[in-house]
């Protein structure tokens, strides 16, 4: 018969060996990466692709970034830039719709009609959340008199020191495809950089629905966005609560672009994503500008983050202390908690540098907790990432014994001493050869 203890260690090692079953076994070579960050992603389906992160200026993915691509629908983020440059302040400012405004209009557009009455705000969001094209032509002509005008200065503000889109040149202001106007993805996201930079711009592209008011001619119109991380309206699957902005589009021949700027809720840092030239799947429909965008998104948010580099509870090194009885020197540690934006990877202790200079060789007692006594650097790779003032981590008392011995001591090392010494000894041999000469002249006379 068997006993009890034995029935139930039979149990449990049947009960492990059916865990031990049921847990999916790890291939040959296969290594758990719990708690890894994911593997940087390899676009896909596009022709270019460009990460940005707006906390640390640092680019984190670049794929063909310096390749001709066509700017489709990404032409409407300088397009914005540049009729706001000209109408900044005057939204509620109407225009009057021309037919040379709607001469070329073609693709996306609200069916303006010659002589309706609009309000320059109406037109920037048309523009920029709906991405129609009649309300380009309308802001361009509105602004310079003309489509080419209009052109000419989107093209200089590319070109421009704010802006440095060196290799991107414009035709229209729609994006609608032109063989001669061409960017990068790296020029995009530099437009996109300074168009985000605009608080108006930058709330207008991150609204789902836009209501345009009643016109003399035409009742209100429902606007939404077409950006599908930003609105359901036009495709489904690819809303990102973590989006913020900006445009996307394509034409046939350029191929789907998404300019995304996503924002992390936990840490507010902001990312840029731009994919150009990207493909759709024709048998699923999958539109690969949102695909490959979300996909460096979701390795950025789990790749990088806030990490403390310097600690106030960090002991840094230490200082040499006198005219102390108890200690002969003082610990010193950072004055402030710093935290860096850097990739979570990184392993502190192997990868960053600590630099401490103080303003002292040494220091006397008393010494408070808390006294400034230098600094303390902290480098990646050669480059400085975070600093901090040096402080003392502890009170030191002084001993009043070693303070008095210390001030005979530097007192007979004062020059006022030795030159007083020296005039005593000089006096002192005066004397001696004046009365030996005196007595010297006496002994004679006698």
């Amino acid at each position: 018969m068997k006993s009890p203890h034995t029935s139930l260690l039979s149990a449990l090692i049947a009960a492990l060996l059916a865990l031990a079953l049921a847990l999916p076994a790890l291939a040959d070579g296969e290594t758990k990466t719990d708690g890894a960050p994911p593997e940087k992603p390899a676009p896909e389906r596009c022709h270019s692709a460009y990460l940005y992160c707006f906390e640390n200026n640092a680019t984190l993915l670049e794929y063909n970034a310096d390749d001709a691509v066509y700017p489709t629908s990404t032409t409407k983020l300088m397009t914005g830039l540049v009729a706001f440059e000209h109408f900044e302040g005057r939204f509620e400012e109407k225009i009057a719709v021309t037919a040379e405004m709607l001469a070329t209009v073609a693709g996306n557009n609200i069916d303006l009609s010659v002589g309706e009455e609009v309000t320059v705000g109406d037109m920037m969001y048309a523009l920029l959340v709906g991405g129609n094209n009649d309300a380009a032509n309308v802001l361009a002509v509105a602004a310079c008199g003309s489509i080419s005008d209009f052109v000419a200065e989107m093209n200089d503000k590319a070109q421009s020191s704010a802006v440095g889109a060196t290799s991107t040149h414009y035709v229209n202001p729609t994006g609608m495809h032109d063989d001669a106007m061409v960017t990068t993805a790296r020029d995009t996201a530099k437009v996109a950089m300074a168009f985000m930079k605009n608080e108006t711009l930058a709330s207008i592209v991150q609204t789902p629905k836009y209501v345009m008011e009643k016109t003399n001619v035409s009742d209100f119109r429902n606007i939404y966005n077409r950006n599908a991380a930003i609105s359901k309206y036009y495709a489904a699957g690819y809303y990102d609560e973590r989006a913020v902005g900006a445009n996307a589009g394509g034409t046939s021949v350029g191929g789907y672009s998404a300019v995304e700027v996503y924002r992390d809720a936990e840490t507010g840092a902001e990312y840029l994503a731009v994919v150009m030239g990207a493909a759709e799947d024709e048998a699923t429909g999958e539109i690969y500008s949102y695909k490959n965008a979300a996909a460096m998104m979701d390795w950025a948010f789990a790749s990088f983050g806030y990490i403390d580099v310097l600690s106030v509870d960090q002991i840094v090194g230490e200082i040499p202390v006198d005219l102390s009885s108890a200690v002969d020197y003082v610990t010193l540690r950072p004055s402030e908690t710093v935290s860096v934006f850097l990739s979570t990877s990184i392993d502190p202790e192997k990868d960053l540098e600590l630099h401490m200079t103080t303003l002292l060789e040494r220091l006397s007692a008393p010494v408070k907790a808390g006294d400034v006594v230098g600094t303390v650097t902290v480098t990646k790779d050669g480059e400085i990432v975070g600093t901090a003032d040096l402080i003392t981590s502890s009170d030191v008392e002084r001993s009043e014994f070693l303070y008095v011995l210390s001030q005979i001591e530097t007192f007979t090392k004062s020059k006022f001493f030795i030159a007083t010494a020296i005039s005593a000894v000089v006096l002192a041999l005066v004397y001696v050869f004046g009365k030996a000469f005196i007595r010297g002249r006496r002994n004679k006379r006698i």
